[in-house]
């Protein structure tokens, strides 16, 4: 029985044959949709850091520190900030998982369940987006504590749909594994080219971080736009590629 890792090479596309070397390009086109995401996923824990209450939407390790941080230091606000963002992102990941499910042996490169859960991430980023408009980019009080959870949420399910795909090491929210993996294997000798798609990621998330970052400080009422843009571009990338799959009944 094929395992998840011997069913690759896998496809960009809907279908269940084609040549090897379109294999490669829709491989290569699904390594930068990661990196898109992973755009994302820097915006979104940027604007939640600088601009929703000092926690992480995508860091939960982080938010786990800052709740201990809180606990000491009877920080009330802030323990309930890192508290929500951690029990939303858990809540993402639950329903991630049911849309976009698990990797199966017979998976195309893209699964239609992926782009599926990802839309549900855009109608989320979206409700988020409205209350930060409302509130000319400054959101305070239970508000700014909505949005938060909010991205936490989106990012939750973003973190769990990836995991459908069933590569070893790709992620685009916690990536502090993809760092050590390319450290690692670049330790051991191996070629830089061998980790280019997991460096991409992580330059992908500076980005994210350093563009939400600005656009929160600087223009805040710019802000969503890295993120609805970022996911935007992956969705319309997953529709365009859609094929019909062939008729097997015809002649």
């Amino acid at each position: 029985m094929p395992t998840i890792n011997s069913a690759y090479p896998r496809r960009f596309r809907w279908t269940t044959t084609g040549p090897p070397r379109s294999s490669d390009r829709q491989r290569r086109g699904r390594e930068l949709m990661a990196v898109v995401l992973a755009v994302n996923s820097g915006a979104t824990d940027a604007i939640g850091f600088l601009a929703l209450g000092g926690a992480f939407t995508s860091v939960m390790t982080g938010n786990m520190v800052l709740l201990g941080v809180a606990v000491a230091g009877a920080d009330g606000a802030l323990a309930v900030h890192a508290g929500a963002a951690i029990a939303c992102f858990i809540l993402g990941c639950s329903l991630g998982t049911r849309i976009a499910g698990t990797p199966r042996p017979d998976d195309p490169v893209w699964p239609p369940a992926v782009t599926r859960a990802l839309a549900v991430e855009g109608v989320v980023l979206t409700g988020y987006a409205v209350g930060w408009w409302l509130s000319g980019g400054h959101p305070s009080g239970q508000l700014q504590l909505s949005l938060l959870v909010l991205n936490a949420l989106a990012l939750g399910i973003q973190s769990s749909t990836v995991q459908r795909f069933g590569v070893a090491g790709l992620s685009t929210t916690y990536l502090t594994g993809t760092l050590t993996t390319v450290i690692a294997r670049l330790t051991s000798g191996h070629r830089l080219r061998d980790v280019t798609p997991s460096v991409r990621t992580l330059l992908g998330l500076i980005a994210g971080a350093a563009l939400g970052g600005l656009l929160a400080v600087r223009a805040p009422v710019w802000a969503p736009l890295v993120q609805l843009g970022s996911l935007g571009t992956v969705l319309a990338a997953a529709v365009a590629a859609i094929q019909p799959a062939p008729d097997r009944d015809r002649p």
